[in-house]
């Protein structure tokens, strides 16, 4: 029977949780299992790295450092905004995810970092920057 290898293209049901709390962020669950090529850059190291050497049907949890998912907190990635540049009909709370759009049309998702009287804290780090992650895994289809 083969076995998960770098570049093949897997489908793969999964859990994802926050290693401190046991959160569930993400999950296949109650959806088509995720396909992806490996080696291409779509999927964390440490994901990419669990799904080696599984077989079909194969189950297992792996254990993910944030150096192998979305890295640590990048300071550099908070920023100022005035609340004036803001559409007026937002009201910033911590937590809020906004959409910022570049003038080439990329759009980068950010999150309200604090709210002062005249500016807000903006967060440009993935959400789950920081954390260590864990993941059931389930391989359903090798190619």
């Amino acid at each position: 029977m083969s076995t998960v290898q770098a570049n093949d293209t897997v489908k793969v049901h999964y859990t994802g949780r926050l290693k401190n709390d046991g959160r569930v962020f993400d999950s296949s669950e109650k959806r088509e299992p995720l396909t992806a090529q490996l080696g291409q850059g779509h999927l964390i190291p440490g994901f990419e790295k669990g799904l080696i050497d599984m077989k079909v049907n194969e189950k297992k949890t792996v254990e993910i450092p944030m150096a192998e998912a979305y890295g640590d907190i990048n300071k550099e990635l908070f920023h100022e905004v005035q609340k004036s540049m803001l559409p007026q009909e937002i009201k910033p709370e911590i937590g809020m995810a906004l959409m910022s759009k570049n003038p080439d049309g990329t759009e980068h998702q950010l999150r309200v970092a604090d709210v002062k009287e005249d500016h807000i804290i903006v967060d440009a780090n993935h959400p789950l920057a920081g954390q260590d992650l864990v993941f059931d895994l389930e391989v359903v289809q090798i190619n």
